[in-house]
């Protein structure tokens, strides 16, 4: 097996250039922020954002500079409201000007699933008779050689590096994921680079253990960091919740650009990495977001002998 275990920093300092188009993985659950901010303490500019979801991570991204273009389904503060940033770049063009380009979720995991099926294009039922058609230019109708009914069809998406949180990795990347997977698979292998960050290390053997919740091949993977609590404030199933309060507090905290650049550098810029974010937030707020305990029923592999 070969080792690609790194840090954080080296890995995004090797693998995300400025100008590259990172994908950012995960639904909801294990978002990894970690990496992101990582991207955000590097200063990378000129990045295109694709996520079909990308909630704070995009709106951080925003408001530091480091985004020129974003491919996604919706940003918001997920059951809060607004995306600051997000609304200041729209509307007033701070700190950048930002093109966009919008899809349904579907839509751009139908993409990113051309991109793996090494497709030019799949088509697709989403999005069809919709508005979609006439402000994208990638969004296409076509018509079905078969029935004749109106579909739409949508270019693939290959990511020069995807960003991907996991519960757990061994050192070549091969990564177990449970609960939402979210787009997780088809991101991995339509990119040309996967960085992955993970909740713990493990060994190749309990990787091999359990085959059908490998969702992420070590063939695909460029590096691979251990770092806990690298989704936070998202979840990662098993190991800790989602952390409402958070999105609350970003949300106050950042209203004006002023607050905002405040509250990177209180949170990110002057932190040297996962581990120090980690210590800031607390082990009484750390806390209260494990889970209890509560184990999958176990199954038989069985073991057979070669005829």
């Amino acid at each position: 097996m070969s080792s690609k275990l790194t840090t954080a920093e080296r890995a995004i300092g090797e693998f995300v250039s400025d100008g590259s188009s990172v994908h950012l993985g995960g639904f909801g659950h294990l978002y990894p922020y970690g990496l992101v901010h990582e991207m955000i303490r590097q200063r990378k500019r000129n990045l295109t954002i694709c996520k079909h979801s990308p909630e704070l991570m995009a709106d951080q991204l925003i408001g530091a500079g480091c985004v020129r273009k974003l491919l996604f389904g919706y940003v918001s503060n997920p059951r809060v409201g607004a995306a600051h940033c997000f609304d200041r770049a729209i509307k007033s063009g701070i700190p950048n000007q930002l093109e966009l380009e919008e899809y349904s979720h579907q839509a751009l995991t139908t993409r990113l699933r051309a991109g793996a099926y090494g497709l030019s294009f799949l088509p697709s039922k989403t999005m069809v008779g919709s508005d979609y058609q006439k402000i994208n230019p990638n969004v296409k109708k076509v018509t079905c050689p078969f029935t004749g009914n109106e579909l739409v069809a949508l270019p693939a998406l290959e990511p020069e590096v995807t960003l991907i949180h996991v519960q757990r990795s061994d050192e070549e990347g091969n990564s177990h994921v449970w609960g939402i997977i979210g787009d997780i698979r088809e991101a991995v292998i339509a990119s040309k680079r996967v960085i992955i960050s993970a909740e713990e290390i493990v060994s190749s053997d309990m990787i091999r253990s359990d085959p059908n919740r490998t969702a992420v091949p070590g063939f695909k993977v460029s590096a691979v960091v251990e770092q806990p609590w690298g989704a936070h404030p998202s979840y990662a199933q098993g190991y800790y919740d989602r952390d409402n309060e958070y999105y609350f507090e970003y949300e106050a905290a950042t209203r004006s650009g002023e607050d905002f650049q405040r509250w990177l550098s209180d949170w990110v810029l002057d932190l040297k990495d996962r581990s120090e974010y980690v210590k800031k937030l607390g082990s009484a707020r750390l806390e209260k977001l494990k889970p209890k305990y509560k184990a999958s029923q176990p199954i038989n592999y069985g073991r057979y002998e070669m005829w």
